[in-house]
C-alpha cells in the first residue's frame, strides 16, 4: 500500500512538472491544482452538482484571405509575392472552412458529453439559432460550424441584410457623437496610450513595426521608397471618429496593421515557415510581437470603455436577448474581432492571457462562450470562456476532440463576483448586461445636455 501511494505521488509530481505540455491533452482531469494549462478550466465546474442548460457563442470568423486586392497596400509595400490565397479577398479560405467544421465537431462532442444534445441531434423549432453578419466570411463560418455541430441537420443561418453587406448588429458603428463626447473619448484613448495619446501607442509598437518592416522587406519596395506610405516609424497616426461610421485610423499604425494581418494569415496558411516569413527565420515570440500590432489597432478603435458601450450596444442587446430566449439551447452569432473586442471591453472584462496564440486577444476563429449551468437547487450560474484554436492547430488543421480540445481560457468581469466554482450567478451577469446597455442612453443624455450648455458658458 505504501509503495502504491509513493508511486501515485511521484506520478502526480511528474504530471505537474509536465503540465506546460498538456495543452494537447485532455486536461479536464489534471490532478495538479495549480496547473497552468488553460484547458484545465474546460468542461463542467468542479462541483458535480451542475447541469448544462444553454450555450450562447459569440464568434469571430475563421481564416480568410486578406482584405486587400491588386494595387493595395499588401501588393505594393513589399517586393515579395504573397501566398496564393484559396478565396477571393476577404472571404473564408478553404483552411478556414475546414478549421471551423472541426471546431463545430468539438462543440458537438462536448455538448453530447454534457447531455445538452443527444447524439445526431435534430433540434426542435427555436432550440438552436445561427445568425451572422452579411459578409461571405461570417456567413460561411456559421454554415461550416453548423455542419460540424449538427451533421444530420441543415441549419439556416440568419442574414438580416443583403448578402455581402454589413449588419449593424455585428459592426461597431458609432451611433452617437458630438463635440463633448469626442473630446472625452480622445482623452480616454490618450490615457490608455500611456498619457501620450496615439504617440504613446506608436512608441509601444516601435519594435513590432520595425520587425514587421524587416520581415516584409518594406524598405526595399518601390512604393515605400517613393514615400507613398510615409515613414512607418516616425509619422503620426490619426484617429477618425464620425457618427454613423466605425472609428478608424490613418497613418503608420493602420498601414502596419494591414501588413501584419496579411503576414499572420500567410503564416496560418503556408506550411513552409520560411516561405511564410518571406525567407526570414522567426520564432513564435517574433510572430507574437507582430500580433501585438493587430491587438493594439483593435484596442485603440474599440477597447476604450466609453467608446465600447456605444459601438457594442446593438450586440449587447442581441446577446442579452439570446441569453434569455425561452426554449433556446444553443445560439451562434458570428461577427469579427472588432465585435468581440468591443463587447468584452463594454462588459469590463478583466485582463487575460492566451497561451499559444499569435493574436493576443481575439485569435482568428475565436469564440466567447456563455454557458448557463443549473445546480441541484435550480439556481442558474454562468461560465464565460474564450475558446480558440492554437497556432499549431490552425497550421496543421488538427482534428479536435474531448481528448484533444481547443484552447479554453476563463473570462471574468470587473466588479462581478464568482462563487467557489468560478461561476457567475445569473442575476449578476444579467445585471451587468442591463447596466452596460443602459449606459448608451445615459451617455447620449449627458453629452447632449453638456453640448447644449457649452455656448451659454462661453
Amino acid at each position: 500500500m505504501a509503495k502504491k501511494l509513493i508511486a501515485l505521488l511521484l506520478c502526480l509530481t511528474l504530471l505537474c512538472a509536465l503540465s506546460a505540455e498538456c495543452f494537447a491533452a485532455n486536461c479536464r482531469e489534471c490532478p495538479c491544482a495549480n496547473c497552468p494549462c488553460a484547458n484545465c478550466f474546460a468542461g463542467q465546474p468542479e462541483s458535480a452538482n451542475y447541469e448544462l442548460k444553454q450555450v450562447v457563442v459569440l464568434s469571430r470568423h475563421n481564416i480568410r484571405s486578406p482584405l486587400s486586392e491588386k494595387g493595395s497596400v499588401l501588393d505594393e509595400i513589399t517586393p515579395h509575392e504573397w501566398f496564393t490565397w484559396t478565396s477571393n479577398p476577404g472571404e473564408l479560405s478553404l483552411r478556414g472552412a475546414m478549421l471551423e467544421t472541426t471546431m463545430g465537431q468539438y462543440f458537438r462532442l462536448w455538448l453530447e458529453d454534457e447531455g445538452l444534445f443527444p447524439e445526431n441531434y435534430l433540434p426542435k423549432d427555436g432550440a438552436v439559432r445561427f445568425y451572422a453578419n452579411g459578409l461571405q466570411r461570417t456567413q460561411a463560418t456559421a454554415h461550416y460550424f453548423s455542419t460540424g455541430l449538427l451533421p444530420v441537420c441543415v441549419v439556416p443561418v440568419e442574414r438580416h441584410v443583403d448578402y455581402n453587406t454589413v449588419d449593424g448588429v455585428f459592426v461597431p458603428v458609432l451611433t452617437f457623437m458630438n463635440g463633448a463626447y469626442e473630446a472625452d473619448l480622445r482623452a480616454e484613448i490618450a490615457e490608455r496610450g500611456g498619457g501620450e495619446g496615439l504617440s504613446g501607442y506608436s512608441a509601444s509598437l516601435h519594435d513590432a513595426i520595425r520587425l514587421l518592416m524587416d520581415v516584409a522587406d518594406v524598405e526595399e519596395s518601390e512604393a515605400y521608397q517613393s514615400g507613398a506610405y510615409g515613414n512607418l516609424l516616425e509619422d503620426e497616426t490619426v484617429l477618425n471618429l464620425v457618427e454613423g461610421k466605425e472609428a478608424s485610423l490613418s497613418g503608420p499604425i493602420k498601414t502596419a496593421t494591414s501588413v501584419a494581418d496579411g503576414l499572420v494569415l500567410q503564416y496560418y496558411e503556408e506550411p513552409d515557415e520560411l516561405k511564410a516569413a518571406f525567407g526570414h527565420e522567426l520564432s513564435l515570440e517574433d510572430w507574437k510581437t507582430i500580433g501585438t500590432i493587430l491587438a493594439t489597432y483593435e484596442d485603440i478603435l474599440f477597447g476604450s470603455p466609453s467608446l465600447a458601450v456605444n459601438v457594442a450596444n446593438p450586440m449587447l442587446r442581441e446577446l442579452f436577448a439570446e441569453l434569455n430566449a425561452q426554449g433556446r439551447q444553443f445560439s451562434f452569432l458570428c461577427g469579427h474581432d472588432s465585435t468581440i473586442t468591443s463587447v468584452l471591453a463594454a462588459l469590463g472584462v478583466e485582463d487575460y492571457e492566451l497561451p499559444n496564440a499569435i493574436e493576443p486577444t481575439t485569435p482568428i476563429g475565436s469564440k466567447v462562450v456563455f454557458q448557463r449551468w443549473v445546480n441541484e437547487d435550480g439556481d442558474s450560474f454562468f461560465k464565460v470562456e474564450l475558446v480558440y484554436q492554437s497556432v499549431d492547430q490552425l497550421r496543421s488543421i488538427q482534428p479536435l476532440s474531448l481528448e484533444v480540445p481547443p484552447m479554453i481560457v476563463p473570462l471574468s468581469f470587473k466588479g462581478v463576483p464568482v462563487n467557489a466554482d468560478g461561476m457567475i450567478p445569473e442575476k449578476d451577469l444579467m445585471n451587468l448586461f442591463l447596466d452596460k446597455i443602459s449606459m448608451m442612453s445615459e451617455l447620449e443624455e449627458v453629452y447632449t445636455a453638456e453640448e447644449q450648455v457649452l455656448p451659454a458658458a462661453a
